[in-house]
């Protein structure tokens, strides 16, 4: 790959390179100070204090402590960051290829020069060759480039093979000379495996909240319409509330000392229809008079007030007024995406 001046790598600086970039080994690159002060805040600074300490007109900055390809690598991407420093056409293979060699090298240098579109560029190298084998020692070198989305790729690497990151040695190494990383590692990983419970078990009583919504328009709908075959739309339910109401009619309670389970079921959906009923009076759902008195008197202070099934209540009516906006919005939806049909059926 050319260099990213003219002049080439060695000694010989360009008649129009103003800028000496000094690397480990004593080599030196080439640059320009336009191109140094446009890519990168630190790199400016540098330049302009460094214009009073200039030797004949050409100024030296010391980039140590990495390879000098890597050093000469991002100076080519600095130099052209649309095509990584490439015009040929298979330039962006190249550029791919010099990417995954350099990556860790690159991601402290454009950290270091803050250059934020090859920080990410790096990242995304990084992550896309992760594996469990070598994932801590990309997590420490996220930490301290402070690369954030790195750093999450890799906690969610961990959480998933976490058994194939406990045997490798990188692990080890971490846990006798880091154990306070070590610990936040596996403080962060209880907390996502809690997040992740929490959010289980949300959208598990979010589906019960919305399948006693439908419960209670499907009671409405049995009682004051009747449910024809074929018409019903949601027959499922509608078919699960009609067993349990013709179970209630057959049942011998006489027999037994309490409701059976069946009957004890239908009895709460019944009484959570009462709780959430909005229908003037007389509502056409056995009972919902009935509870809706004792209810008062629970409000009224005469009996003790179920704080938890006056929750249960509260969510189901939320559940329901989500579910009809949803309706809503798709119907018109629908509305919108045939309005233009109807027009151009009318126009034909």
């Amino acid at each position: 790959m050319s260099s990213p001046t003219s002049g080439g790598g060695g000694d010989n600086i360009g008649s129009s390179a103003d800028v000496r970039i000094l690397t480990s080994g004593k080599r030196r690159i080439p640059a320009h100070s336009c191109v140094l002060a446009a890519a990168s805040p630190v790199l400016k600074s540098l330049l302009e204090k460094a214009e009073t300490r200039s030797d004949g007109g050409v100024i030296t900055i010391s980039i140590l402590g990495v390879p000098h390809e890597a050093v000469n690598a991002f100076l080519r991407f600095l130099s052209s960051p649309t095509r990584f420093g490439m015009t040929e056409p298979e330039g962006e293979a190249a550029a791919a290829a010099e990417m995954a060699e350099h990556a860790v090298h690159l991601l402290v240098l454009s950290h270091v020069y803050q250059v934020g579109w090859l920080k990410r560029a790096c990242e995304r190298a990084l992550a896309s060759r992760l594996a469990a084998e070598g994932v801590v020692d990309v997590l420490v070198l996220a930490r301290r480039c402070d690369a954030a989305w790195l750093h999450l790729r890799c906690m969610k690497l961990i959480a998933e093979d976490f058994a194939a990151v406990e045997r490798t040695e990188a692990w080890r190494f971490l846990q006798e000379h880091d154990p306070y990383l070590e610990l936040d590692i596996l403080q962060s990983l209880q907390d996502a495996h809690s997040r992740q419970k929490r959010r289980r078990r949300k959208r598990e009583e979010q589906r019960l909240y919305t399948e006693l919504s439908e419960a209670m328009e499907c009671l409405q709908h049995i009682f004051s319409e009747g449910c024809a075959a074929g018409k019903c739309p949601n027959s499922a339910t509608c078919r699960g509330l009609q067993q349990l109401i013709h179970h209630l009619a057959i049942c011998d309670r006489k027999k037994k000392q309490h409701f059976c389970r069946r009957c004890k079921r239908l009895w709460q959906l019944l009484r959570l229809h009462a709780s959430i009923c909005l229908q003037p009076e007389p509502c056409h759902v056995p009972l919902c008079s009935q509870f809706k008195q004792k209810m008062e008197q629970q409000r009224n202070g005469t009996e003790e007030e179920d704080e938890k099934w006056r929750l249960l209540a509260k969510k189901v009516a939320s559940a329901r007024v989500i579910s009809c906006l949803v309706k809503r919005k798709r119907q018109e939806g629908f509305q919108e995406q045939e309005e233009p049909w109807l027009k151009h059926k009318a126009l034909e």
